[in-house]
């Protein structure tokens, strides 16, 4: 389990995931802007290096965090957590990683992205005998952008449009753009942003299964393109290679939006283990 899930660390800071890629491609392509181009010609060559060296595509190898669905009857249920952190600790000295764990009193950084609540893990207890965990590397720099809006229910998704745009905008080049936003509608203040943090684990270019929330996701990647802020701030047609939008129910007096910022290194990998030990790593 430690060494499938130092490999998922690995895959996730060092290759870029194909329908990233793909997005940041196409982008280079319809893009007219030379300084833009240049921009994005220099990401896709990091990305590129990252490949076939087998290195850190961006030296903010981020927090890790780990949304782990586990079965209940997984005989590995107990050892999971150890595993998690354990794993952290070897990663972050063979792959390496760079220690990003910084105590909030004292400033001290043990060197090793443990500490007090970190690695960060999201449970998920389920039926079945499986688990299954998603590796999701998170920057500083563009976790600095995410926000929360307690909007009024008059305000409904129009007020969700808004308070995603005005803070795209406010925040400009900050979060390494293009980015990839993830939006949590409804729950509560806390459940708003975790459902915007799990919605990056969805692939570009994959739309809501709803319908109508779909068709918000488009809208608002249009709006925020329409921007014209581009690749690391400095101009151009792409700001967001795409907008991700997850749901729950809300409080009738409430409306919270949750928004968390992914940089254009929308890093994530996922690992499976079996009730026998087989286990799977993939991006």
């Amino acid at each position: 389990m430690i060494e499938a899930i130092v490999e998922a660390i690995r895959l996730a800071v060092t290759r870029i995931p194909d329908d990233v890629v793909s997005a940041l491609r196409e982008a280079y392509e319809r893009e007219e802007n030379g300084v833009a181009r240049f921009n994005l010609g220099n990401i896709l060559r990091a990305i590129e290096i990252g490949r076939t060296e087998s290195i850190p595509v961006c030296q903010d190898t981020g927090t890790l965090m780990f949304f782990v669905k586990a079965g209940l009857r997984s005989p590995f249920l107990g050892e999971i957590e150890r595993a998690i952190v354990e794993a952290t600790r070897l990663a972050t000295e063979k792959v390496p990683l760079r220690p990003n764990a910084v105590d909030v009193l004292t400033g001290k950084n043990l060197g090793d992205n443990t500490g007090r609540g970190v690695p960060i893990i999201h449970w998920e207890l389920v039926g079945g005998n499986e688990i299954e965990m998603a590796v999701l590397p998170k920057g500083g720099g563009s976790e600095n952008c995410s926000a929360l809006a307690m909007l009024t229910p008059g305000e409904g998704w129009e007020g969700v449009k808004r308070f995603v745009v005005e803070k795209v905008k406010a925040c400009g080049g900050k979060p390494c753009p293009p980015v990839v936003l993830g939006i949590g509608v409804g729950g509560g203040a806390d459940y708003s942003l975790l459902l915007a943090k799990k919605a990056l684990l969805r692939r570009v270019g994959e739309r809501n299964p709803d319908e109508r929330i779909a068709e918000i996701e488009g809208e608002l990647l249009e709006e925020v393109n329409a921007l014209g802020i581009g690749p690391m701030g400095m101009g151009g047609k792409t700001t967001a290679l795409d907008v991700k939008i997850e749901v729950a129910h809300r409080h009738p007096a409430s409306f919270p939006v949750g928004l968390i910022v992914q940089c254009w290194a929308n890093r994530r990998a996922f690992v499976r283990i079996k009730p026998d030990g087989r286990v799977e790593v993939w991006q």
